[in-house]
């Protein structure tokens, strides 16, 4: 790989410090946008059929369409497509969205021009941020509806963004206000603006990037589990995990084993006679291993289509125009919908551990509240964290295997990705939610072990959180401590927080 194309990389752990060095970087360098649409010009002078440059789209594209009409033809698709429908694209993703379309366009194979190009990383340096409705793509011929929506206000059309993101506004109001004209677009621009995958790529890169630390926290809240239920750390023995060597579990285990040092509350019941312990504790490391190691796999295809070019036609260095189907959403599509099914186990089975801290085992009170009763405890918010697992289960149907043809049967296979993309943002966020009731739960249970002291990454993160919630002695309404808990678990503090002598007790390689 040559330093041109290592400095135009992109990875999800650093997803968006890399955006920003590289739309940087191309204000500054237009060269591959400059020689791709060389290409594209030259071969207009040729007057040779070139698909979306001068036919129609799609099933009408053996009408060809005359010299002086070709920007009226760009123009027209970005209008015809912007057919997009439902609750918009949260205000982060479509940020994302608009800074992944300048990084493939920038890898220079799409043949944009210069005016439009430039609006594009104005459109970042002003912080505007198309409003784009989320639903209408079927992830073949690129996500065209949404960014059909996320293009329109390059030419004064479609809406933005209110400055404080309070709602939309009329585009031409936006760019107004910032002193941008809008731009007429040529030649290929609507093509290349909406072909691509930047709408499914967007939502898993933000969703993965998300789960880094989510799944860190994840084993930090097992072992917190572990520690309140008195249950044995023997299944986490690094030879039981060694004659099966699956990396995530491996991991898992000794996550588990670091955070368990120095353990009293383990000391305590050495000798206790219990034989095993429930799955949803034994299990862990099988468990969140493996779905650390299918987030992983979905990582890797995530970053391959983070630093590829999937619009049409594509514009080559030697001259030739490729009309090809890199736009297909199916690498993303299976990808999305099998990081939904790996994250939607992570709540199912923490869910199990905090249903167990419910019960009253080893010495802990029922419903982890003394006076019940008159107290009903912790017992609704294990109804919440049901209800959220049980919902994934229905989002968790892969909407991967299945497709209706468009287009009047030109696109006869489509990926239905998009859908995949948003379902999967849904089952992280009840995810995050399911941890925080663990969190809260299991905070709680440690504090009946009392004077004796757990695991030292475990007195850590106990300690962390209760720096944000405290203890119940009686009922209170609960879902602002979830709340809390779900805010720490997204900010990631939580698990850098955890560590001895300046070394985190979790590897923070991550999935990548």
């Amino acid at each position: 790989m040559g330093q041109s194309e290592m400095n135009s990389t992109v990875r999800i752990r650093h997803l968006h410090d890399d955006l920003e060095q590289r739309c940087r970087s191309l204000a500054d360098n237009h060269d591959g946008v400059n020689q791709s649409r060389t290409v594209v010009e030259a071969a207009l002078e040729r007057d040779e059929a070139l698909y979306g440059i001068n036919t129609g789209f799609g099933v009408l594209a053996n009408k060809r369409i005359g010299p002086d009409q070709l920007g009226q033809l760009q123009r027209n698709l970005l209008l015809s497509h912007a057919c997009g429908t439902g609750e918009p694209v949260p205000v982060e993703i479509s940020r994302l969205m608009l800074k992944l379309k300048i990084h493939a366009l920038g890898l220079g194979q799409s043949g944009i021009s210069l005016p439009v190009f430039d609006q594009l990383l104005a459109f970042v340096e002003h912080d505007i941020v198309p409003y784009i409705p989320s639903r209408g793509s079927v992830g073949a011929s690129g996500d065209l509806a949404p960014l059909a929506h996320m293009s329109l206000p390059l030419i004064g059309q479609g809406q933005c963004w209110k400055a404080d993101l309070s709602g939309p506004e009329p585009a031409a109001a936006t760019l107004q206000r910032h002193g941008l004209e809008p731009v007429e677009p040529a030649a290929k621009d609507g093509l290349a603006l909406i072909n691509g995958t930047q709408l499914m790529l967007a939502y898993g890169a933000f969703v993965l990037h998300r789960s880094l630390h989510l799944l860190d926290a994840a084993d930090i809240l097992g072992a917190m589990s572990l520690e309140a239920l008195q249950g044995s750390a023997r299944p986490f023995d690094a030879r039981v995990h060694a004659v099966r060597p699956h990396p995530g579990q491996i991991q898992v285990a000794k996550h588990v084993r670091r955070l368990l040092e120095d353990s009293e509350i383990l000391e305590s019941h050495r000798d206790c006679g219990k034989v095993q312990d429930p799955y949803c504790l034994r299990c862990i490391p099988q468990v969140h291993g493996a779905s650390r190691d299918a987030l992983a796999h979905c990582c890797e295809v995530i970053e391959r289509e983070l630093n590829s070019v999937t619009d049409n036609p594509l514009v080559f260095d030697d001259g030739d125009i490729i009309s090809g189907g890199n736009f297909h959403g199916q690498p993303l599509a299976l990808a999305l919908d099998y990081a939904a099914i790996a994250l939607a186990e992570i709540a199912s089975i923490s869910e199990r551990r905090t249903y167990l801290l419910l019960e009253g085992h080893d010495g802990l009170p029922k419903l982890l509240m003394k006076d019940t009763g008159i107290n009903s405890g912790f017992m609704i918010p294990q109804y919440t964290a049901a209800a959220l697992v049980s919902e994934n289960k229905v989002l968790c149907h892969p909407a991967s295997v299945d497709s209706i043809p468009t287009s009047l049967g030109q696109e006869d296979h489509v990926s239905m990705g998009s859908i995949s993309a948003l379902k999967l943002l849904s089952v992280l966020h009840n995810v995050e939610r399911v941890l925080a009731v663990e969190m809260l739960t299991a905070a709680q249970a440690l504090d009946f072990r009392a004077p004796l002291k757990p695991g030292i990454g475990v007195r850590q993160a106990h300690e962390k959180v209760r720096e944000h919630v405290a203890h119940a002695r009686e009922d209170y309404e609960v879902g602002a401590d979830i709340d809390a808990c779900t805010r720490l678990l997204r900010s990631g503090e939580w698990v850098l927080s955890i560590g001895r002598d300046g070394i985190p007790f979790i590897d923070l390689s991550g999935l990548d």
